[in-house]
């Protein structure tokens, strides 16, 4: 029988999603003064919540305070205040959706000029050609250091179930740490945390169990994971098909795929092969190769925008349609497919010859869109990605700023 996009789906923790939609996670970079949510993210959470979606999931909130994606992130460790995250959660939720806060740590690929620290599994920096100075040359991250990381992720957890969210989702995909290590091209370690898929798992997996280990049974527990990478010798479709069958036993409700990473953007539309590029559900071959053997329910998020999609994502067996860009530009297109409408903004994708700069120019299009929501405005898809990309430039610079007097202020307090 087909899943109608507005039935509810129930997951193992008892958690129960309103319907099929979920809003999936889009770094918002927008955190206010000591890297936390303030008014601006208040309001853009509203917007997607009044929307009509069955889950919400945040953009991603980083665990490890000197290890962060963008100047902009918001952070939330031992030492975050939980009242700026409670009203988060409450503005998420104020529309009936599930609130989820998407866990990260972006290991290596942290812009060069970041304080702070740049790790990996191996000392692989991110490989961009002429751009590959944009990140940060990594260190190779020692046994205690990758303790203490599993550690912050279920510390952060912790504090976001006290905060109110309804669940978290671990971000092992798009090039992050834990994806880092989940790869044979950036992962060359030749200890427990290196080698087999078993030991480049490891961590993923420890993560996965220290934060199932510190929230209840009612709390969701999610992961992010590559269908492929994208990358020839990389992690791919049966890594992935492995990956989920270990993560089964440890209490996960969902496993959202995506695909690709900074060296190869296929999440932006702009994936390395031609057979993937420019189309609707991205991820859907690949997708559909998993869901016959996957213990778990799957997520599928990359480039949906329709609701004939949307159904066929269903039809092929994904239990739920995860949307990013789609939702920027009209927050409350789920109401909109309840009452067989459809978007009336689109934005045409980003195509420079340089992929590298076009990836970072579509998220910067992106982030602009999110700005102009969280003032209270509508969106603009015409937006030049070029000008978007200027301007976040600027705000990232002043940011930097800011961030670099936090993070030496918070050194001092907490590292006496």
């Amino acid at each position: 029988m087909t899943t109608e996009l507005f039935s509810p789906l129930l997951l193992r923790s008892g958690q129960v999603l309103r319907n099929r939609i979920a809003k999936a996670a889009m770094e918002e970079n927008m955190a206010g003064a000591g890297q936390l949510p303030d008014e601006r993210t208040l309001t853009l959470y509203r917007r997607w919540a009044a929307g009509g979606a069955g889950l919400l999931i945040t953009g991603n909130v980083m665990v490890h305070a000197e290890a962060l994606t963008a100047p902009s992130g918001v952070v939330l460790d031992e030492h975050s205040p939980l009242k700026p995250f409670a009203a988060w959660a409450e503005a998420g939720k104020s529309g009936g959706a599930v609130m989820w806060m998407q866990l990260n740590h972006p290991g290596r690929q942290v812009a060069s000029g970041m304080p702070g620290v740049v790790w990996g599994p191996s000392d692989v920096g991110v490989s961009l050609g002429r751009h590959s100075g944009r990140f940060g040359r990594p260190t190779a991250m020692t046994p205690r250091q990758i303790e203490e990381t599993v550690t912050r992720f279920a510390v952060t957890a912790h504090r976001a179930e006290r905060a109110g969210f309804d669940g978290v989702e671990i971000h092992a995909a798009h090039g992050y740490l834990l994806s880092q290590f989940l790869s044979p091209l950036v992962n060359k370690r030749t200890d427990q945390w290196g080698g087999s898929l078993e030991n480049r798992a490891r961590m993923l997996l420890h993560v996965v169990h220290a934060v199932r280990s510190a929230v209840p049974p009612s709390f969701a527990v999610a992961v992010k994971l590559n269908s492929a990478d994208f990358q020839r010798g990389g992690f791919d479709t049966d890594d992935a098909r492995q990956v989920i069958g270990m993560l089964e036993p440890l209490g996960v409700d969902l496993v959202e795929l995506s695909g690709g990473s900074y060296e190869s953007p296929a999440m932006t539309g702009r994936p390395a092969d031609d057979s993937t590029r420019a189309r609707e559900a991205y991820f859907l071959d690949l997708a559909k190769d998993l869901v016959g053997t996957s213990p778990l329910p799957l997520m599928l998020t990359g480039g949906i925008t329709r609701r004939v999609t949307a159904e066929r994502v269903l039809y092929n067996g994904v239990a739920v349609v995860g949307m990013g860009t789609a939702l920027t530009l009209t927050p409350d297109l789920p109401e909109r497919w309840r009452n067989h409408r459809e978007a009336d903004r689109l934005m045409e994708p980003v195509t420079w010859s340089d992929k590298a700069l076009a990836a970072v120019a579509s998220m910067a299009r992106v982030r602009h869109q999110m700005r102009r929501l969280a003032r209270g405005r509508d969106t603009r898809p015409g937006t030049s990605p070029l000008l978007a990309l200027l301007s976040e430039r600027r705000k990232q610079r002043r940011a930097l700023r800011r961030y670099r007097a936090w993070l030496a202020g918070t050194r001092n307090t907490t590292n006496p």
